[in-house]
């Protein structure tokens, strides 16, 4: 990509500017022309492409007995999508059904040895709205990662591991600058307010006395909550309890994936701190110097605004079309899961879209509702009937507002 994209044209610039491309619900937009994302840079079959390369040589154990990086070009014999993937994983048929069980194999060992070194396990399933041509809402549907989801996952994260340990111990330059993307240790004070949260439902969160001991007690209850009512709940409480992602030339390492050395290095296409680190390691295999800190400082803490207002974009995108596929179906009565509890209200999740919206308890009316913090649940102070993360109810929908992106149900009483 930065062979296209010089440093310092009018392409680099507005790639700069943009940060990172944006994944709304009916269309994206490109942090580079696409005619060069789609087409120049995309790794299209039987078309030779100009790259930068991660090359490794592994065994079946998914150990690394050597690394090569450098400017590629590679003609693709076929690309396949992650469901054409997964069909051969799952059913062993196909023309690279022995390489993909290989892949698939060694996936699942590098996945093996990053959580037995800490790395922590927040996978959460997506909701995702499916729009026609007019971007029309269609559905919503649920999106769970799969093993050809977590096959490319491990490989790029050792790219862009072994790419940040290669620039920092093995090249030539001396302290060089370098973009990493860091992850802090967990804030001690939300870790105790997630142990009294997950108190609330018989659960334990064990010693988080140093960060190795608080990522296998996190595992541990991410673990014992798996299908349980609360499952959301507790991993909710959990994230919030850890810093948040970001790019910086000082690297602490990266907690959640329990890296020393962590980088973004295999999307140059769609984030600009790629592309950053594809010209900083190219300058450092050719014996440049350490390049200015306070430059890259700086991109760095643009790159990372400008990925969290892509971040906001992309949520309310989702939800706006998630309001827009309920609008109009006012009055329609739906079977629903209670998904969060709080003084204001009861938060439900209707099946089978997942799509959440909220019970106000001041428009309830048969009774007087009031919600105990102390055992996290909601009680109906005349009738008794307790409310509880999980339990089934069935709600009407009262209200779908597109100006204020909100969804409001009524309690049914049966």
């Amino acid at each position: 990509m930065t062979w296209y994209v010089k440093q310092g044209g009018k392409i680099d610039e507005e790639a700069y500017n943009r940060g990172t491309s944006v994944y709304l619900v009916d269309r994206t937009i490109p942090m580079l022309p696409e005619k060069l994302s789609n087409k120049l840079c995309s790794l299209r079959p039987g078309e030779d492409k100009l790259c930068f390369s991660a090359v490794f040589e592994m065994d079946e154990t998914a150990k690394v007995h050597r690394q090569w990086f450098g400017r590629t070009i590679i003609n693709s014999d076929q690309r396949l999508d992650y469901d054409q993937a997964q069909q051969i994983i799952e059913t062993g048929e196909g023309t690279l059904n022995e390489e993909l069980k290989l892949l698939n194999n060694m996936a699942i060992a590098l996945r093996k040895k990053r959580f037995a070194k800490g790395a922590i396990d927040f996978n959460r399933p997506e909701l995702k709205v499916i729009v026609d041509e007019k971007g029309r809402p269609l559905n919503v549907v649920q999106v769970i990662e799969k093993d050809s989801n977590r096959l490319i996952e491990e490989f790029m994260l050792l790219a862009n591991r072994s790419v940040a340990e290669f620039v920092t111990l093995r090249c030539q330059a001396k302290n060089p600058t370098f973009v990493y993307r860091v992850h802090d240790n967990p804030n001690p004070v939300k870790l105790e307010e997630l142990r009294g949260f997950a108190a609330n439902f018989g659960r334990k969160l064990g010693d988080t006395a140093n960060p190795k001991k608080a990522a296998k007690s996190l595992n541990t209850l991410i673990g014992e909550v798996k299908n349980a009512p609360e499952e959301e709940a507790v991993k909710m409480m959990a994230l919030r309890s850890m810093a948040r992602a970001c790019y910086t030339t000082d690297n602490i390492g990266h907690y959640g994936l329990a890296f020393d050395y962590y980088t973004h290095f295999t999307s140059p296409i769609r984030r600009y701190p790629d592309m950053m680190v594809h010209r900083l390691l190219a300058m450092y295999m050719d014996g440049a110097a350490s390049q200015n800190k306070e430059y890259y400082e700086e991109c760095c803490q643009y790159a990372s605004q400008r990925e969290q207002l892509a971040a906001e974009a992309e949520r309310s995108s989702i939800r706006y079309k998630m309001v827009e596929f309920l609008k109009g179906r006012e009055g329609e009565i739906f079977e629903g899961t209670i998904s969060g509890l709080t003084t204001w209200g009861i938060y439900v999740e209707i099946e089978p879209t997942k799509i959440e919206g909220m019970v106000s308890i001041r428009d309830v009316r048969n009774d007087y509702l009031v919600f105990d913090a102390d055992n996290y649940r909601t009680v109906g102070k005349g009738t008794g009937r307790i409310f509880r993360l999980g339990d089934r109810v069935r709600v009407r929908l009262v209200r779908a507002s597109l100006d204020q992106r909100i969804i409001d149900y009524e309690l049914l009483w049966d």
